[in-house]
């Protein structure tokens, strides 16, 4: 096995993940904070805006993972370098944008 493939799987799994927010919160018509806000990952974008960018992700993912060497997903190295890749993404996603929307503070008793 290419160990380059699993690079190209983790990456897939990142865009994979990011996909998620951006493409529902753009089909829901709610503007979500991306690259293309002012200033960059703060500021909130357009629903149309976001439901490009999630599917520009969604893409690259998909290529990632389908057209780089040979993905199985009985492979468990193939499925742990797309999860990792998924999680971690997730991961910063939440911290990051969870100042925005109240995610980062406990809730109150």
């Amino acid at each position: 096995m290419n160990w380059l493939w699993l690079v190209s799987y983790f990456f897939g799994g990142v865009f994979a993940a990011n996909a998620i927010p951006h493409f529902v919160a753009g089909t829901m018509g709610h503007p979500f904070q991306s690259p293309f806000a002012k200033p960059p990952g703060r500021g909130l974008s357009s629903a149309t805006v976001n439901v490009v960018w999630g599917f520009f992700n969604a893409v690259v993912g998909y290529l990632l993972v389908a057209h780089v060497g040979a993905f199985h997903p009985r492979a468990t190295s193939h499925i742990l370098a797309f999860g990792l890749g998924a999680l971690l993404i997730s991961i910063s996603s939440a911290r990051r944008f969870g100042q925005f929307y109240g995610g980062n503070t406990p809730p109150r008793p």
